[in-house]
């Protein structure tokens, strides 16, 4: 470990502080720690950008923050002696204000390194210099920044979703080499105001990556540095900057006092609805089925209008899950478990599963209409179904087999928009189905395509139809013409 040593108090020989820097050149003495250096680009529209040198942020015994910079043509010169966390001292340097934009320091003014620099790395440790200082601003300072480019400030929150997947799930975070992979989007609750949109880009990126597949329990704060307040679509959203950090949880500070806070407000950590948060795309089945062969595995949600053909019978129409989390609960050998919650006496709570065979203008496949999605589509929960079961035919609903409810054979023919969330495992899946998490609204199917003239011979039948949409037993002919019957009546 580093021995620490006081900064002399000398007059003679006190380092020169950020907050006394004139612009212009200076040849005094100023002593600091490194905190982070980054690389300095100029962007190119359709390119990489131009590399103009290294940015560095720094801090003095003071806690005041400067910005620094390594000109390309001197980045060879320096940036091998360069290590965060380390204590430097540098004379004769030029103090420049033609920086206007993304300010990440307090001193307006940044030190940059000339011709005439001496930068030298002192080996011990400087007990007076903090190691880290943050500027961290609420949502009502980020909404009265947005879109000025100015100063670049901290944000942190607990996380609500991660990529569109909520935390009782471990998000599942793409790693692939390709352009989906250089952004990942956060939903961040800060105390102050609504869940805000953030959004994470390359070095951030894989920071953030390498950190959360670390932890051993799924993360819950998150902080990010220097991000940058825009509005899109009309909301305030944060994007990191080529300066940003990314620290979970126990690493600093402010994240173990924001966890504090969490113990302390317990309903702050309430979950969120991924459906309602999330902005999905109007897409076909076809569409679905070419983003999944062209895309890396992630979680996306688009929505799809389909008609309801057929509703499949012989399978559970219904899942025990965990009332907290919705995760299917295992048995144990008195009480049930959830293998999300880590509950041992967790509370059961009935949920839909329920397999259906639609169609649009061009494609057919299943849908497994999930959870609120069967209680939107019907009217009703998935209990008040079973409990009604259970009244009419007497006997304990846990003996009792409860067969499909009257109330989806009745859907048949309906056209709905449905909410689908693709997930990893459709990526591998050889059947087409996706699960529908909402039903977003009634609707009808768009007008057709004109057909492509078919080549002779290539009639399908309607029973390799039947076979195409899934397999199993469908809803028989006597429910339909039931159905049937009762409307026309």
């Amino acid at each position: 470990m580093a021995k620490k040593t006081a900064i002399l108090t000398g007059e003679a020989s006190s380092p020169l502080l950020f907050r006394h820097v004139s612009p212009g050149p200076g040849d005094s003495a100023m002593q600091f720690r490194l905190i982070h250096f980054w690389e300095a680009r100029k962007n190119v529209k359709g390119g990489p950008g131009i590399i103009l040198g290294i940015e560095m942020l720094m801090i003095d015994a003071e806690g005041t923050l400067a910005q620094g910079f390594i000109g390309q043509s001197r980045r060879n010169q320096y940036e091998k002696e360069l290590k965060r966390g380390s204590i430097y001292t540098l004379t004769n340097y030029y103090a420049s204000n033609s920086k206007v934009m993304y300010h990440v320091a307090d001193q307006r003014l940044v030190i940059c390194i000339s011709h005439a620099s001496e930068l030298t790395k002192v080996e011990e440790d400087i007990e007076g210099i903090l190691t880290e200082r943050f500027r961290i601003h609420s949502f009502a300072d980020f909404e009265a920044n947005c879109d000025l480019r100015g100063d670049l400030h901290d944000a942190v929150g607990h996380l609500k979703l991660v990529d569109g997947q909520p935390l009782h799930q471990r998000p599942v975070l793409c790693t692939k080499d390709d352009s989906a992979s250089r952004k990942v989007m956060v939903h961040l609750q800060l105390k102050d105001g609504p869940v805000i949109n953030v959004y994470l880009w390359d070095e951030a990126v894989e920071n953030f990556r390498v950190k959360f597949d670390a932890c051993a329990a799924t993360p819950t704060v998150l902080l990010v540095t220097t991000v940058n307040p825009k509005r899109l679509g009309g909301k305030l959203c944060l994007s990191s900057m080529s300066s940003s950090r990314v620290f979970l949880d126990e690493e600093v500070d402010p994240t173990k006092e924001y966890l504090t806070w969490l113990t302390m407000n317990p309903g702050a950590t309430s979950s969120i609805n991924s459906v309602e948060v999330v902005k999905a795309e109007t897409l076909t089945i076809s569409e679905i089925a070419a983003f999944i062969k062209r895309e890396p595995a992630k979680v996306a949600y688009f929505d799809c209008i389909a008609t309801i053909d057929d509703v499949k019978l012989g399978t559970d129409w219904y899942y025990i899950a965990c009332k907290d989390c919705q995760t299917k609960l295992n048995c144990g050998p008195t009480t049930l478990l959830c293998p999300t919650c880590g509950n041992e006496n967790a509370t059961a709570v009935a949920n839909y599963r329920v397999e259906m065979f639609v169609y649009d203008n061009e494609e057919q496949c299943t849908f497994i209409i999930l959870g609120d999605a069967g209680k939107e589509l019907t009217g009703r929960k998935a209990t008040e179904l079973i409990d009604t079961y259970v009244e009419e035919n007497g006997g304990d609903g846990a003996e009792l087999e409860v067969p499909l409810p009257q109330c989806f054979i009745d859907t048949i023919g309906q056209t709905k928009k449905f909410r689908i969330k693709v997930a990893p495992y459709n990526f591998t899946s050889s059947r087409q189905s996706f699960t529908a998490t909402k039903i977003v609204s009634s609707a009808v199917l768009p007008p057709k395509k004109p057909p492509l003239e078919a080549p002779p011979g290539t009639e399908v039948e309607n029973s390799e139809l039947a076979e195409s949409s899934g397999g199993g037993t469908s809803a028989t002919d006597d429910q339909k013409k039931a159905k049937r019957i009762k409307r026309s009546g």
